[in-house]
Parts: structure tokens; C-alpha cells; sequence
């Protein structure tokens, strides 16, 4: 009986260290060879066999890469040659120190979808040889969590990648309780992330690339300004020039973000809300930097007084559909 406790403490179903995921379901030891039989899943012979199954499956392997199909949710943007060339020098001359993550892939018998590591297996795959990968049987929910947490510890993936892997989750039908957990997020760090990867056009984000040096408060100062119809025009008759893709992905995000600041402020004339009975209730002045709302006092008596009075809830009510 000691033996059978022993091989099984060695064989816990967790995800390697950082990528554990609470709501994990899958009991590998429900799992029981085809050729053992009814007397292979009983006993303390049945429990060995199983653990060694366990272990089996659990350790690193090497796999032909053409065998590896990408994630069902994308999480990079496109690598820079030069980063991508000192990954594959770095693997040439020392070989591939970290494993892959995959799982055996839902759909296509006797090949593995990657949760992560897409990196190192395009390199690897250049490089023509096999690539050393842990095998691992996980729902779809798990290979998220596990992909986002293992690219969340990661410095080289940007805010925007982020954000875009986050949005795309939440596409995909992923609760937000599962996209934080996947991103190591809290629910506010969250709705900023979607908020970016929502309000800056797919478009434009693909055209500037991950832009590592960006962070996040640039990001989402560019996603405020091409909320402006004329800034987001600017925005994409600057990435349709010829040599705008020949730029660093950090000189383009800085050659949009000052577009779409100057345009705008070009752009921005004072504008006048008037009521549905023709009153002319407030100037607008928008601008890079702030909202100016002027009241005109004499033509709406107290509406400004009520207005301040009710911003509380006013601000309460946009902070619940921001969170939505």
C-alpha cells in the first residue's frame, strides 16, 4: 500500500509550477490503458501500472514539430527577425534548455496542439530537429490558462498582446473569471486590457505590432485618440505607406500615437449640443488631453447645478458598463 501512495504523490495531475489552474478537472488516473484489461485497473498492481502511465506521459519527449498544431487562441503578434534569429542561434548552439507545453490534440488523433512555446518550436522546426516537449491531456479552458499565465510570466510578450489574447478569449466565450486567472489579472487590469485590444482597430494593432516599449498607459492613450474618426483616418493612411512597414515596431506605435495626436488637435473645434426643442445647451471642446463642457447658464437656468450633482451616478453607471 505504500508503494501505490508513493507513485501516485510522484504523478500529481497540476501544471508545472506558475500555471496551475484551480478549476482543473482532468484525473489522469481515470485514464487506463486499453490493453491492461478489467484486472489491470484493480489492486495495488493495477494503481503501479497507472502511475507509470502517469509519469509516462507527463515527461519531456521529443516530437517531430509538423506533428505540433498552433493553439485554437493566437497570443503573439509577429516577432521581430532579430529577435526571432537570437532565439535561433541561442537553441543552435546550446540546444533547447525549457520543454514545450502540448496537449494531444482533440480532433486529430496521434497529433498534439501547443499551449505554449510557439516560439521555440519554429526555431526548433528551422533548425530540423525534434523538439522536446511535455505531453499533457487539458481541456480547452486549461490549455488557456495555461498559455496565458506561462506568456503573462514572460517579459518579452507587450501590453498589446496581451490585451489581444485577453479580447480574443472573451470572443471565444471565456468568463472573465477564466481570462484573469489565464493573465494573472484583477477585474479592473482586465477591462483595461479588452477596453485597448476593443477600441484600437485590429487593423491598426497588426500594422504596429507588439511594441515592447510602448506599455500600457501609451496604449491606451492611443486607443482615446483614434476615437476621433479624423485621427483613426490619419492613423491608416500612415500604415498604408510603403515605408512605414520597414520601421521598428516601437518607431511605428510612436509615428501613430503622434499622428493621431496632432490631427486631432488640428481637428478639434468647439461643437454645440443642443436639446430636442432646439435650446443650446453646452459647448464641447475635445481635445488630445482633456473633455472641456461649458453650460450656457442663461439659456438652461439650473441644468448645470444638476448635472454636477448628479455625476456620481452618472460616472457610477459608465463604470458598470465599462466592467460589462
Amino acid at each position: 500500500m505504500a508503494r501505490k501512495n508513493l507513485l501516485i504523490g510522484l504523478t500529481s495531475p497540476e501544471l508545472p509550477a506558475g500555471n496551475s489552474s484551480p478549476d482543473s478537472k482532468i484525473d489522469p488516473l481515470k485514464a487506463t490503458p486499453p490493453h491492461l484489461g478489467i484486472m489491470g485497473t484493480r489492486g495495488a498492481i493495477g494503481a503501479v501500472t497507472r502511475s507509470i502511465e502517469q509519469l509516462r506521459a507527463q515527461s519531456v519527449i521529443e516530437i517531430a514539430p509538423d506533428q505540433i498544431d498552433p493553439s485554437f487562441i493566437a497570443d503573439r503578434l509577429e516577432t521581430s527577425a532579430e529577435s526571432h534569429n537570437s532565439l535561433l542561434e541561442s537553441i543552435r548552439e546550446h540546444g533547447q534548455q525549457v520543454p514545450v507545453l502540448v496537449r494531444p490534440h482533440p480532433e486529430s488523433e496521434g497529433r498534439y496542439q501547443i499551449a505554449y512555446g510557439r516560439r521555440r518550436l519554429r526555431a526548433v522546426a528551422e533548425l530540423g530537429l525534434r523538439v522536446r516537449a511535455i505531453v499533457k491531456p487539458l481541456t480547452d479552458q486549461q490549455l488557456v490558462v495555461a498559455q496565458g499565465q506561462e506568456n503573462s510570466a514572460r517579459t518579452d510578450l507587450s501590453f498589446i498582446e496581451k490585451a489581444l489574447f485577453a479580447a480574443r478569449l472573451e470572443e471565444s466565450g471565456y468568463a472573465r473569471e477564466t481570462i484573469m486567472a489565464a493573465l494573472s489579472v484583477d477585474k479592473t487590469g482586465l477591462s483595461r486590457l479588452i477596453s485597448s485590444a476593443v477600441k484600437i482597430p485590429r487593423d491598426v494593432i497588426e500594422a504596429i505590432g507588439a511594441a515592447p516599449r510602448a506599455g500600457r498607459d501609451r496604449w491606451i492613450e492611443l486607443a482615446a485618440r483614434l476615437e476621433s474618426a479624423v485621427a483613426l483616418g490619419e492613423a491608416r493612411a500612415l500604415i498604408a505607406d510603403k515605408g512605414f512597414a520597414e520601421k521598428s515596431s516601437d518607431e511605428r506605435f510612436d509615428l501613430v500615437l503622434g499622428a493621431s495626436a496632432a490631427k486631432r488637435a488640428k481637428g478639434s473645434r468647439p461643437m454645440i449640443w443642443k436639446a430636442a426643442d432646439g435650446t443650446r445647451v453646452a459647448k464641447i471642446k475635445d481635445d488630445p488631453r482633456q473633455m472641456t463642457l461649458a453650460i450656457d447658464k442663461n439659456a438652461t437656468g439650473s441644468f448645470g447645478a444638476y448635472l454636477i450633482e448628479q455625476l456620481p451616478e452618472i460616472y457610477a453607471a459608465f463604470k458598470r458598463r465599462e466592467d460589462q
